[in-house]
């Protein structure tokens, strides 16, 4: 078990969510550039399970918002490490991200997103 992911939750507002997903499926793409070996972002559906914070508390989503969590799978620590250094230097990226992070029309607000980089513990693939 060599592989590493970089994992995230964030709330958007269900209004953004399509125009979201388009800009995240080329941001997959580059990431897979740099080294990532999967790229994946679901929706949040069944959110609650009594006896436990919800990711919807831990962010503090709003009635109008949605979770999304997501992954990125690389292949090494070091090959993540790397990626996290180029790929925001790629201006791909910054064509891509500027406008949900405009602040007349916020879309993706980073300050709200809870992320961290994950060594292997249990794989139990196949």
């Amino acid at each position: 078990m060599t592989n590493y992911i970089d994992g995230f939750v964030f709330p958007i507002r269900s209004i953004y969510l399509e125009e979201y997903q388009n800009v995240a499926e080329k941001v997959a793409e580059i990431w897979k550039e740099f080294g990532a070996t999967a790229y994946f972002e679901f929706v949040g559906d069944d959110m609650k399970l009594e006896g436990t914070k919800s990711f919807m508390e831990a962010v503090g989503t709003k009635e109008d918002e949605e979770i999304v969590f997501g992954w990125v799978v690389f292949p090494s620590k070091e090959v993540r490490d790397l990626a996290n250094k180029k790929v925001p230097q790629d201006q791909r990226m910054a064509d891509l991200v500027g406008p949900l992070v405009n602040p007349k029309k916020l879309i993706f607000d980073a300050s709200r997103m809870v992320y961290g980089g994950f060594k292997p513990l249990v794989n139990s693939d196949g």
